[in-house]
């Protein structure tokens, strides 16, 4: 008798604990992971390593060192066939491949939200992967340095000026650590001694870090105005051009840097398996088996998980409450393959962290509100607990960088043509 087979879309935080709890858990079973690179990324640590603190393989982990007894299927999936088991993929040369399935585990995540705004899809960039963070940091430190180069006040003054749109997780993370960056390249460019350098945070929502307590949201802001930050609450950008923007407010800002970190969406895989959805998230139990399809499970940024915790309402599109999913689906996988009950999701947020870079954080581990080095102690703690692979040299990284603050040059090894603000791929 064939073994099961048991296909994961998607290796994020949700696909690669479910391979990892399925390798566990099922050695009987054929495990497929299918994903575009041979990496799982942790993009909590994304930020740093556009600000040059770590280097990008860190938070790159690989997924045959890491799970041995998964076969791994790089491509991006093309089509489902819920009804007959199967799934086609697109592998990085332009080949197909076809699969049937025995169960099949969705985790495909998250693109980025894009907003019908004029010339942001244009002359913006996401932050969503490693080429995104590279491009970053590659693009501010040229701009910079052209800036030292020029006489032109006006041209100075836009190539110093950044602008990060949405302040949740990321958009304030990246203005935070953006900001220390640029302090850091200014010293290396004396023609730049007397030139302010000007970042910009604005958001639709009435505070920064909207979905978190207001502890945090306060702690982030005032950290962030004290380092000269301009924080804009309750305005965003109207019209985006190559070297200007003009924000709601009718201001017009002279920029050649606009970051797009306004928020994510379901994949678009989701919309195309024509399954009933609940806010573009396909629906499932809380067992995180799809409705009406008792073989296909679904995890992470793509399901929306009901909530146990908040009757009524749906898991937020966290990797805390990812990881737990994957780790979950691969005890249920296991379960519905013996013919055992499965078990529903329920999970009590243990807090939330925020890195403001130096020694400075936010954080409420267990609902106690931090700040300052205790919370960048308990954040950098806690990062490395959930880092899969790299923890040493992650944290040598971060100690050297303590007593030696990183150096700044351009690579050149990502152009612009290759971050496009995508919002129809996975991030």
């Amino acid at each position: 008798m064939n073994a099961p087979r048991v296909v994961i879309v998607g290796a994020g935080f949700a696909g690669y604990h479910a391979a990892r709890g399925l390798q566990k858990h099922a050695p009987d079973a054929e495990i497929v992971l299918i994903n575009p690179t041979d990496y799982f990324l942790y993009i909590p640590l994304l930020p740093e390593v556009a600000a040059g603190i770590l280097e990008p393989r860190r938070i790159c982990v690989s997924l045959p060192d890491r799970l041995p007894k998964v076969k791994l299927v790089l491509g991006t999936v093309t089509d489902v066939d819920i009804d007959n088991h199967r799934v086609e993929w697109v592998d990085p040369e332009g080949r197909s491949g076809v699969m049937d399935f025995d169960r099949l585990v969705l985790a495909a995540g998250s693109v980025n939200k894009l907003l019908p705004i004029p010339g942001v899809a244009e002359y913006a960039h996401g932050f969503r992967g490693i080429s995104e963070a590279l491009y970053l940091r590659d693009h501010i430190t040229r701009q910079l340095e052209l800036a030292a180069m020029t006489d032109d006040r006006d041209e100075r003054d836009a190539r110093c000026t950044f602008v990060v749109i949405g302040a949740g997780y990321t958009g304030t993370e990246v203005a935070a650590q953006g900001q220390l960056f640029t302090a850091r390249l200014v010293r290396q460019l004396p023609a730049l001694r007397n030139q302010p350098v000007r970042w910009l945070l604005a958001d639709l929502a009435d505070r920064l870090l909207p979905g978190l307590s207001p502890h945090m949201s306060a702690t982030a802001e005032r950290v962030l105005r004290r380092r000269g930050v301009d924080v804009r609450v309750g305005e965003s950008v109207e019209h985006a051009g190559p070297d200007c923007l003009r924000m709601t407010s009718g201001e017009e800002i002279r920029t050649r840097s606009l970051i797009w970190c306004v928020g994510v969406r379901p994949d678009p895989l989701v919309e195309a398996l024509s399954l009933p959805t609940d806010r573009g998230r396909l629906q499932v139990h809380e067992t995180l088996v799809v409705r009406g399809r008792a073989h296909v499970f679904a995890c992470g940024d793509c399901a929306a998980v009901p909530d146990l915790t908040r009757p009524g309402s749906i898991t937020g599109m966290t990797a805390q409450h990812a990881q737990r999913q994957g780790a979950l689906v691969a005890r249920n996988v296991v379960a519905s393959l013996r013919g055992q009950d499965l078990q529903p999701y329920k999970h009590h947020d243990l807090g939330f962290l925020v890195d403001l870079g130096g020694w400075k954080a936010a954080a409420n581990p267990l609902q106690i509100p931090l700040s300052g080095p205790a919370a960048k102690t308990v954040t950098r703690g806690y990062h490395l607990y959930s880092l899969p692979g790299n923890r040493t040299r992650t944290a040598a990284d971060w100690a050297i960088n303590a007593v030696m603050p990183p150096r700044a040059v351009q690579l050149g090894l990502v152009g612009a043509d290759r971050v496009p603000l995508d919002c129809t791929s996975p991030g």
